[in-house]
């Protein structure tokens, strides 16, 4: 259901638990329940419907990339050399199967996409950008900026 344009209605209840998940997605579904004011056979019913919906796409842990040896943010800008429908498929596909690469966004203005890659340091980056950066179709141009500070990260949706 991601990118459809279904019209799903949410009440005040439904809110509340999108915005209690995003919190925490850990939490019980009695606390869940008793959070919202509700019976735990109430909100494990719309929770449930939200996930069904696609309103919850999924729940998974938020890792430190520090502690796990990707310390470094880069943000990179890419040109392609055609705007055509073929020319953006053929960058996407190509693009899905970097796992590095955490973020991908088609964009209007300078850029045609915005990269959002973690790795270890600046070696690593620069070993990235030769060996697949370089090498992906329809590249034209690439500017990297390296992340100094990150202020504020993944934060919950506002709604």
């Amino acid at each position: 259901m991601e990118g459809s344009f279904m019209n799903i209605s949410l009440d005040k209840t439904d809110r509340k638990l999108l915005q209690l998940l995003q919190q925490d997605g850990r939490k019980s579904n009695a606390e869940l329940a008793e959070m919202a004011n509700i019976s735990p056979a109430t909100c494990h019913r719309r929770v449930d419907r939200l996930f069904k919906q696609g309103v919850v796409k999924s729940v998974r842990a938020e890792l430190n990339p520090a502690d796990i040896d990707l310390g470094a943010l880069v943000i990179v800008g890419v040109v392609l050399d055609r705007s055509t429908p073929e020319s953006f498929a053929e960058f996407e596909a190509a693009i899905v199967k970097l796992k590095m690469i955490i973020d991908c966004q088609l964009v209007a203005g300078e850029f045609d996409y915005f990269l959002k890659i973690r790795v270890k340091d600046m070696a690593s980056f620069n070993q990235l950008h030769a060996n697949h950066l370089l090498a992906l179709p329809g590249v034209r141009q690439i500017r990297t900026f390296f992340v100094m500070k990150e202020v504020k990260e993944n934060a919950p949706l506002a709604f």
